[in-house]
């Protein structure tokens, strides 16, 4: 099995990306200031499954396809990007009905299966964590220990749970500063535009970085 250096060294790497906004961090920072703390809280559900299919892809090999053709790559970008930029303009046109949304408590109503599945959508075409899955995750596993797909998996639980953590803490703290913006209409509006627009520029900025070879 991993050992515990491998492991540490491992769950360092994992940390010092995760805990710089990308695609997943901004989209749940998005949600919470669109929808709330629940849609945001969903939406790391949806994104740490999405991203643990990524590790299941990469631990049966998959993923090494996806690091060797620049075509899947950026098919798989593109993808990921249009459906953040379609998520984005949504928000913004529905910013003016979001206090209707809102429940007594400052709460939205949005943490139902639909957010879960956009959230998911988000987190398998992650173009970060496809690279790091792809390229870093197979360098720290320990072949001569054997039960490689095993050592792969357990080192993307890893990953995963540093993820919902640190993805957890930004959402929240995205949709506590929301609530001030809850107690009015036209604030909230507001910041419903902001987080469409949000999620429309991160959208545009995945399409337009990556891989130039």
């Amino acid at each position: 099995m991993v050992s515990s250096e491998r492991l540490l060294a491992f769950a360092a790497m994992s940390f010092l990306l995760i805990v710089v906004p990308g695609p997943s961090v901004l989209f749940v920072i998005g949600r919470a200031l669109a929808q709330g703390r629940r849609a945001a809280l969903t939406t790391v559900v949806g994104n740490t499954v999405g991203a643990y299919v990524l590790v299941v892809a990469v631990a049966l090999g998959v993923g090494s396809v996806v690091e060797r053709s620049v075509l899947v790559f950026t098919a798989l970008k593109l993808v990921g990007a249009a459906y953040l930029v379609y998520l984005g303009v949504r928000a913004w046109r529905k910013r003016g009905s979001l206090q209707a949304a809102v429940t007594t408590d400052g709460s939205a109503r949005g943490g139902g299966p639909r957010t879960l599945w956009e959230g998911f959508a988000v987190g398998v075409a992650n173009p970060k964590t496809t690279v790091f899955f792809a390229a870093v995750l197979p360098q720290f596993v320990d072949r001569a220990q054997g039960h490689v797909v095993v050592q792969m998996l357990l080192l993307g639980l890893v990953f995963n749970l540093i993820a919902v953590a640190c993805d957890s803490v930004w959402g929240l703290a995205a949709a506590t500063g929301r609530e001030w913006f809850a107690r009015s209409p036209r604030r909230l509006s507001l910041v419903g535009g902001i987080g469409g627009l949000t999620m429309i520029g991160l959208g545009v900025t995945v399409a337009a970085t990556g891989r130039k070879d």
